[in-house]
């Protein structure tokens, strides 16, 4: 069974108030990318990779991974996550592949995580990284009404999310929609049922400058 991870690299550094995409910042003396691309070679010696960068940086990307252990497949992302994952499937056979799709600033992800989603897939046809809320929540009905909403019952879902070829490649040939936010809303559009696993609440997203202290810190705790 192929194992194949679609590594999804396509954000800006808005948030982070940095001049170049938050993949490439640094993060305990290496790119927040590489912390990613290595958990997953960790995690399985044959995995194959897919890097999805925005064009202008493909040539950044292709540096960066020129030394790494495994051959990157590099590619260009689209306007959309939609699109970007789309395009990184190009490399994806329609049978017995497993794929992996992943947000490039995930870096904390773990091996055994990735491994999860792996025997899982195999079972069930998908993984779905989720953990529980556990701030309160509410749901906005219309201006100034709104109801609590039993936070036990409210997942946070994660990557790498996780499907068989046979899924997920018919499900990226559907037309785009907005509601589309994950890879997980594309699948359920397509009609198949999404199975989810148990995340890790350290698998956090980078996406503004206190996560890269908090993220540092974990680093720290882990090695």
């Amino acid at each position: 069974m192929r194992k194949i991870a679609v590594i999804v690299a396509g954000g800006s550094g808005q948030r982070m108030g940095s001049t170049i995409p938050k993949q490439f910042l640094m993060l305990k003396e290496k790119p927040i990318l590489l912390h990613t691309i290595y958990a997953f070679i960790a995690a399985f010696a044959d995995i194959e990779i897919v890097l999805v960068l925005p064009e202008e940086y493909l040539p950044k990307g292709r540096e960066l991974c020129n030394h790494l252990p495994i051959k990157i497949n590099i590619i260009k992302g689209g306007n959309t996550r939609f699109q970007s994952v789309k395009n990184g499937l190009h490399f994806v056979e329609h049978f017995n592949s497993i794929v992996f799709v992943h947000d490039a600033v995930r870096c904390l992800v773990t091996p055994q995580l990735i491994k999860n989603c792996y025997e899982q897939t195999i079972k069930k046809g998908s993984a779905v990284p989720a953990v529980t809320a556990t701030d309160s929540i509410r749901f906005v009905i219309k201006e100034d009404e709104s109801e609590v909403v039993d936070r036990s019952k409210v997942r946070i879902i994660q990557t790498p999310q996780t499907f068989t070829s046979e899924i997920l490649l018919p499900a990226f040939e559907q037309t785009y929609n907005e509601s589309f936010t994950d890879e997980a809303t594309v699948v359920e559009a397509y009609g198949q049922t999404i199975c989810l696993i148990e995340g890790d609440y350290d698998n956090l997203k980078i996406t503004r400058p206190i996560d890269l202290l908090i993220a540092e810190r974990i680093l720290e705790e882990h090695y």
